[in-house]
């Protein structure tokens, strides 16, 4: 199956909700095969009623094109604060942010990179870590995500306040 194919075909069914399709993800999950699809929607989070209005028709789409063989189960979600990165525009969209790669093959002698998206340029990604720098072709990617800054987001532990604790007698 052509993920990027059928993510393409799934944002023409989707144009005019205002939804966009960041990407799919398929394979197994819990005993059975899943069709992960990633909605995002410009200037907001994506909402419950988003999620199920995509589905509704993603789902009549599958059902009467059945582009994907055998049984599987539809979901489709957000991205989440640790969003999946599926193409070299969506890496540019984050630039400045630290991200997780998992490539197909090594670039000097590593597969898992972690580091700032310092510069997009078509295909070609680069980041900064660190380990140093890294350069490498969208296509050559397995996998990526964004690594959430917690601190920036609220949810790192905080300094308990009020000074010294006092000794337990």
């Amino acid at each position: 199956m052509d993920t990027q194919a059928l993510a393409k075909r799934f944002s023409e069914i989707l144009a005019d909700t205002g939804l966009e399709v960041l990407g799919l993800e398929y394979g197994p999950s819990d005993g059975q095969n899943t069709l992960r699809v990633y909605l995002n929607v410009e200037g907001r989070e994506v909402t419950v009623e988003d999620c199920e209005a995509a589905s509704r028709e993603l789902s009549a789409m599958l059902d009467v094109e059945d582009p994907i063989p055998g049984n599987y189960v539809l979901e489709v979600s957000s991205p989440g604060i640790d969003r999946p990165l599926f193409t070299a525009e969506q890496f540019a969209r984050v630039s400045g942010q630290v991200v997780k790669v998992l490539l197909k093959a090594p670039v000097e002698g590593r597969r898992r990179l972690k580091g700032n998206v310092v510069e997009v340029a078509g295909e070609k990604i680069v980041l900064e870590g660190e380990v140093g720098r890294f350069e490498f072709e969208h296509a050559d990617v397995e996998s990526a995500r964004v690594v959430p800054d917690w601190v920036a987001l609220g949810y790192a532990p905080q300094p308990k306040r009020g000074g010294e604790k006092k000794p337990k007698q």
